[in-house]
């Protein structure tokens, strides 16, 4: 099969989907849950459907967004049915009094703690702040993350532990 016979919204997926993953990576903050949604898409378009897709992309991921609203919906909905079963059964030994937020004080010093970390990244070098941020917080690997800044791995390393060391340094543990 030559590139003619495909189709142009599963070509679009075969090129975007590495974009696709590490889109959804962030958002369900699972490597696994996105690698599952991104195979349930390629599900979704196979075969493809027959009304022409004027973008192809935007089409990709309002599809899976849909898909990860449905699966958090399901979740929520599966925690609420067994919620409701354990009260009509009545405690069990299993059953502990769990908050679901942390107390103040630990929120506050969280907060506290956030600062400092965003006070240390804001006055790293500029290469070192971008390197750490695609890594730390876009959830890029050294290798994405070193051609994304056109720079070699081996600099992105060095920029990340520098990040790190000077956090730790600043912040502590």
């Amino acid at each position: 099969m030559d590139d003619s016979d495909v189709h142009p919204l599963l070509a679009c997926y075969l090129e975007r989907r590495d974009e696709l993953v590490r889109y959804f990576r962030v958002r369900l903050r699972s490597e696994e849950a996105a690698q599952d949604l991104v195979q349930d898409i390629y599900l979704k378009i196979t075969p493809p459907p027959v009304a022409p897709i004027d973008n192809p992309a935007a089409y990709l991921y309002r599809l899976g967004s849909n898909l990860m609203l449905d699966r958090i919906k399901t979740q929520r909905r599966a925690g609420q049915r067994d919620a409701q079963w354990r009260g009509a059964s009545g405690p069990s030994a299993t059953d502990w009094e769990t908050a679901d937020e942390p107390r103040a004080d630990d929120a506050l010093a969280a907060r506290q703690r956030l600062a400092q970390i965003v006070a240390v990244v804001n006055d790293l070098p500029p290469a070192v702040q971008e390197a750490f941020r695609l890594h730390k917080l876009e959830g890029l690997n050294h290798a994405e993350t070193a051609a994304a800044m056109g720079v070699s791995r081996s600099s992105v390393e060095k920029y990340i532990m520098t990040s790190l060391k000077r956090i730790l340094a600043k912040v502590g543990r």
